[in-house]
Formats: structure tokens, C-alpha cells, sequence
């Protein structure tokens, strides 16, 4: 069977995970999606923005990327 370019897509089923932070990141959770509602003109929830913020701050990680993504400890 020949090989496509697009490789197999990987498991995209969502995963829930329930935090409990603490007010004063609550805060500045609501704060930032308020900045976000400011720059973007459209309100976000925070619960919308978190796996982002995650996503990116793990993609902006430079020992977490040379480390390998996935890999485990």
C-alpha cells in the first residue's frame, strides 16, 4: 500500500482534567481573558483559553522541545 504525505492523524480525543488553582490566579485568569475580549473582539471563556496557554507555554518550553515531546521521565 503506498504512503501518503499526510501521516496518520494522531488520538484527538479530548481529555478532561479538573485543577483547582488559587484566587489569585483565578484572577489573572479572568483578567487575561478580558485583555483577550479587548484585543481579539470576542470573549472567550477561561476554560477556552487555558489549553492554549498550556500548548503554547509547553511549545515554547527549549528544554521540554530538546527533550522530546512525549517521552516520558
Amino acid at each position: 500500500m503506498a504512503e501518503l504525505r499526510l501521516p496518520r492523524l494522531p488520538d484527538r480525543t479530548p481529555v478532561k482534567i479538573t485543577i483547582s488553582v488559587s484566587p489569585d490566579l483565578n484572577s489573572a485568569l479572568r483578567d487575561y481573558a478580558d485583555l483577550y475580549r479587548q484585543t481579539y473582539g470576542e470573549a472567550e471563556p477561561v476554560q477556552e483559553l487555558i489549553p492554549a496557554m498550556l500548548a503554547s507555554f509547553l511549545d515554547s518550553d527549549r528544554v521540554f522541545a530538546r527533550r522530546g515531546r512525549g517521552q516520558g521521565s
